[in-house]
């Protein structure tokens, strides 16, 4: 990302192409209460126009994928990163045995697309959704369809979406949010997480969790002038954590990154095990 982008897009927003997303669509008249048990967010707070952020856990309570939701006058539609798309159909279909629900993969039937920015003409059809960090719009679209007009506002490459991503402290599958992640380790209590909704597939240690203030690792931000790669051990002392997302900022020379670290780790700065200090931003 250059500087003069990164200056557009604070100053007009963005758009971005997520149509390689999984999308999954979920028909029947059980569907709200069946995914209701699947994912750690209140589905029945899903609505038509705003997504509702969710992870779906296993039994351990790690992650197994997350998903955006929101709901039509008939069904409940899902996307998820592209790498999931099978992993997490096989997921939610193993869970339905009596249920009136039926789950579709519809793909390639819909372009998914996300913007932020004054919504001009297409606030009307948007649904309100912030996955990047600042309030913005989904838009689905049929796969025929032409791809909508969205002013002047700069397009991201996946590579600039990513850089942004850092910027704003976002995590991501399976950079951050994997199997070996619970959601509150990456933040996502407030934002993906329902402790009154009911019972759920990993509810048990995740409520844990959140009584006793107690995981194994958390996600900070970082900043470093010196050169730091993901995957990169970080150290303070012996080995606390590693580096799962980094880029260069496209306004300063410095790297900028995202990492999982033993929680209560109070060292500041951290250093890799190569040496380069890192700072909490």
């Amino acid at each position: 990302m250059t500087a003069e982008l990164h200056q557009a897009i604070l100053q007009q927003g963005a758009v971005t192409n997520l149509s390689t997303r999984t999308k999954l669509r979920l028909t029947g008249g059980d569907r709200v209460r069946y995914l209701n048990g699947q994912v750690t967010n209140n589905v029945r707070g899903a609505k038509a126009d705003e997504t509702l952020y969710a992870c779906v856990t296993d039994a351990k309570g790690r992650i197994v994928a997350d998903v955006h939701i929101h709901a039509t006058a008939d069904a409940l539609l899902l996307d998820a990163e592209p790498g999931l798309r099978e992993a997490l159909a096989m997921r939610l279909e193993r869970y339905i045995v009596a249920d009136d629900v039926e789950l579709t993969d519809v793909t390639e039937e819909w372009q998914l697309w996300h913007f932020w920015g004054a919504p001009g003409d297409l606030g009307s059809s948007a649904v309100r959704s912030n996955r990047f960090g600042v309030p913005g719009f989904d838009l689905w679209l049929p796969a025929s369809a032409e791809a909508p007009a969205f002013d002047s506002r700069p397009v991201l490459s996946p590579e600039d979406l990513e850089t942004w991503r850092i910027l704003q402290k976002v995590p991501r599958w399976p950079n951050e949010l994997n199997a070996e992640t619970f959601p509150p380790e990456a933040g996502l209590m407030e934002r993906a997480m329902d402790f009154a909704k009911g019972c759920y597939i990993g509810q048990e240690i995740l409520s844990r969790i959140k009584t006793t203030g107690k995981m194994p690792r958390e996600m900070i931000a970082f900043e470093s002038e010196a050169p730091v790669n993901a995957g990169d051990e970080l150290v303070a002392g012996k080995t606390v954590g590693v580096v799962t997302s980094v880029t260069t900022h496209p306004e300063r020379s410095e790297f900028v990154g995202l990492a999982m670290i033993r929680q209560g780790t109070t060292a500041d700065p951290l250093t890799t095990a190569g040496g380069a200090p890192l700072v909490r931003r």
